[in-house]
């Protein structure tokens, strides 16, 4: 199994990734990440994570996916990202990023784990 690369450091604006480097907002995945582009899919605050957002982590092999709702919960989620897990039998959770980055590390140690991770509202 591939580990997910682990966070070792979150504050306003700015996340570590152990392997993948320094930077704002991430993707990672089983086996990496990369920097999160929310122009890529169309992302805002409101609606929130797209479908093809959480694609990526399913390609990539993650079993269970971790969604940051930003360090004040201002991203949402787009209720079709939840249909699309949910139809594919894939645990989630949507938390504040600081929890969701506890969450992450924590599922990464055993599980294929993936995460969209927004480090600042």
């Amino acid at each position: 199994m591939k580990r997910s690369p682990l966070i070792t450091h979150i504050s306003w604006g700015r996340m570590v990734v152990e392997g993948v480097g320094e930077g704002k907002d991430f993707k990672l995945y089983p086996g990496g990440g990369r920097a999160w582009d929310w122009n890529e899919t169309g992302t805002r605050h409101d609606p929130g994570i797209q479908p093809a957002d959480v694609t990526e982590l399913l390609d990539h092999g993650a079993e269970v996916v971790v969604l940051s709702r930003g360090m004040d919960l201002v991203l949402q989620t787009c209720p079709e990202t939840l249909d699309l897990l949910k139809q594919k039998g894939i645990e989630v959770f949507a938390e504040e990023t600081k929890a969701a980055v506890e969450r992450y590390n924590a599922l990464a140690e055993t599980t294929p784990v993936g995460g969209l991770f927004h480090s600042t509202c």
